[in-house]
């Protein structure tokens, strides 16, 4: 199997973006799986124009998108990318748009076909702070998910797709008084398991992982 991972460049002031930094430090095979990794802009539309020139290169089998969430203090396995663009901060380019469809007349939606229950239980298993997350936010992370889905559809039959949200690392929380963060050993911990997760085949496990609210 083949394997792109993906990390942002850096966004709203942040010096750098844990996400790409872990990305960046992944070995090149996890079981047997050739990963190859790559930077993609923080930037609407422009990011799935980078991932989609990408996937036609590389033949890939597999795509993971690894973004930052200032404020969760768990690593999310995202389950669904929807179809809105509502930015409550500018892109990298300037572009902020508020209450924008990704794909005018698109799906409502695309779910990752990952199987993200079992990535997160391999997380979990290693150590770091999990969980299923159901909603990617409504920024650039959410945008590249729901772009996937819909290259998946349309442009790439059979390939596998999910995102990845990490929390900050400590060097980004100083000043953030009661801001979590992690460490970029366990957030690279976390990429290796959920990744590793993938070699076990397609089948996802039957856990509870729902949220009541």
């Amino acid at each position: 199997m083949k394997i792109l991972i993906t990390g942002f460049e850096p966004f709203g002031g942040e010096a750098l973006n844990p996400a790409l930094e872990a990305v960046k430090r992944l070995p090149d095979e996890i079981e047997g799986m050739e990963i190859k990794k790559a930077e993609i802009p923080t930037i609407f539309h422009r990011s799935a124009e980078v991932m989609r020139s990408l996937l036609r290169k590389g033949a890939f089998d597999c795509v993971i998108a690894v973004g930052q969430a200032g404020g969760r203090s768990e690593i999310c396995i995202e389950r669904i990318g929807i179809n809105i663009d509502d930015a409550r901060i500018p892109d990298n380019a300037g572009s902020q748009p508020i209450d924008e469809a990704i794909r005018p007349g698109g799906a409502p939606a695309y779910f990752s076909n990952l199987p993200v229950k079992r990535m997160t239980a391999a997380v979990a298993e290693a150590g770091v702070p999990a969980r299923l997350s159901n909603t990617a936010g409504t920024f650039v992370c959410n945008h590249v998910l729901y772009q996937l889905g819909f290259m998946a559809e349309e442009e790439f039959p059979g390939l596998k797709y999910g995102f990845i949200h990490v929390p900050f690392i400590p060097e980004q929380v100083d000043g953030k008084e009661g801001m979590p963060s992690m460490p970029l050993e366990d957030i690279l911990t976390a990429l290796g398991a959920a990744t590793r997760a993938l070699s076990e085949g397609d089948e996802d496990i039957a856990r509870p992982m729902g949220e009541l609210h």
